[in-house]
């Protein structure tokens, strides 16, 4: 991913009939919206160009650059705010750079095509044909479909081989999962059949092959952990302060990804005591003895980058009495290293369509987010076990 270069850039601000470049005046009004959008169709890129397509702000319809138009950190900081927002998923891959023409400051968002369309930008599917923006049709959707690269594919949308359509269970589907995916208005105007819903939220390989994908049998399998070895949750409630201490509770979690966060979130609820000070106070105030948002957002982020590929490995949970340790499989992944791993906006994703599924499940809030939100809650409370096989979020006890 390079910069354009300022030549390619140049033409394109000219280029009035181009279908891969949007120009804004300012990032005000309904901008904002219509950004977003173009981004989607960008990411979705339904000609085929396979080069970025560029949205520039600053920049009149007619091509030429506003004199003066104040492009600030602060605006290349929302700009940039665009990929994690959570509103586009799976998340784009963008630049965003200020740049000079005829002498006047331009803000240049560069949107490369995704190699698992379709986007989706608040559950509608934007493309672009020529210099115009709508929604995909039934037939652009299916193009979108069927240019997913299975050799190119993130391991959670790769097709598990043995499984059937018969894996996937339907009601959760149509009831659960498709609702909080897509919006309301499409649903209602969607006549395709079950299979073309399966394909194209990639809970199948295609519309011509019906094997269940990693993703759909995390999200709406009957029994993930009979095709995924590692696709469960082992939670030990420990008495002492290591493994040599006896157990005090234990349960193995299994079901859908969003089964297993809702039961060890209630298991974690269920053990976290909440003593109540009043005795040298004029009001009784009561805390918890780890703050459950803290926790919530560790836990989730442990399945969601997570490794399910290689590994028979579950996510671990075991609570001592001075500590939580929240294990997941998979080292850091992408442009995380273990020298930044837990910096803010430091982020990449293992398991990008998961990501979208626990978005549109309410798991996920904001891309990149989950640690910094734990911190604020536990400060010097929390440190990371990082390694290449795995990652361990430890948070050491106290009562409030």
């Amino acid at each position: 991913m390079r910069p354009m270069t300022d030549d390619a850039l140049s033409e394109l601000i000219a280029d009035l009939e181009s279908d891969r470049v949007e120009r804004k005046e300012s990032f005000k009004g309904k901008s904002p919206e219509t950004v977003r959008e173009a981004i989607c169709a960008f990411a979705n890129d339904l000609p085929g160009h396979g080069l970025p397509g560029v949205v520039f702000i600053g920049v009149r319809d007619d091509g030429t650059p506003v004199e003066n138009a104040p492009i600030t950190d602060e605006l290349l900081r929302q700009l940039a705010d665009i990929k994690t927002d959570g509103n586009i998923v799976p998340p784009p891959t963008l630049l965003v750079e200020k740049r000079s023409f005829s002498g006047n400051a331009v803000a240049v968002i560069s949107v490369w095509p995704s190699d698992t369309p379709p986007v989706r930008y608040r559950g509608r599917i934007h493309v672009r044909w020529g210099p115009r923006r709508g929604l995909a049709s039934a037939q652009d959707e299916r193009i979108l479909n069927e240019r997913r690269r299975h050799r190119d594919r993130p391991f959670d949308v790769q097709p598990v081989q043995g499984a059937t359509e018969d894996d996937l269970d339907r009601l959760r589907f149509e009831q659960e999962y498709l609702p909080s995916l897509v919006a309301r208005d499409v649903l209602l105007s969607n006549d395709r059949s079950y299979e073309q819903k399966l394909a194209a939220t990639k809970m199948i390989a295609s519309n011509d092959e019906f094997t269940p994908t990693v993703l759909g049998l995390l999200v709406c399998g009957k029994s993930p952990v009979d095709w995924l070895a590692g696709a469960y949750t082992q939670f030990l409630r420990v008495a002492g302060t290591d493994l040599s201490a006896p157990i005090a509770d234990e349960e193995v979690l299994h079901g859908t990804v969003g089964d297993q966060i809702r039961r060890l979130e209630e298991k974690l609820e269920a053990h976290n005591r909440r003593p109540v000070r009043f005795a040298d106070l004029p009001v009784e105030r009561s805390g918890e003895t780890f703050p459950m948002e803290a926790l919530r957002q560790l836990v989730r982020n442990a399945y969601l980058h997570r490794s399910y590929e290689a590994t028979n490995a579950p996510v671990r949970v075991y609570w001592f009495d001075d500590r939580i340790e929240i294990q997941n499989p998979g080292g850091p992944y992408g442009t995380v290293t273990p020298e930044n791993f837990g910096q803010p906006g430091v982020t990449d994703y293992r398991n990008p369509d998961l990501a979208e599924a626990m978005r549109a499940l309410g798991f996920v809030q904001r891309f990149g987010a989950g640690i910094q939100i734990a911190k604020k809650f536990l400060d010097d409370r929390l440190r990371f076990e990082v390694q290449s096989g795995f990652v361990a979020a430890i948070v050491t006890g106290g009562a409030p």
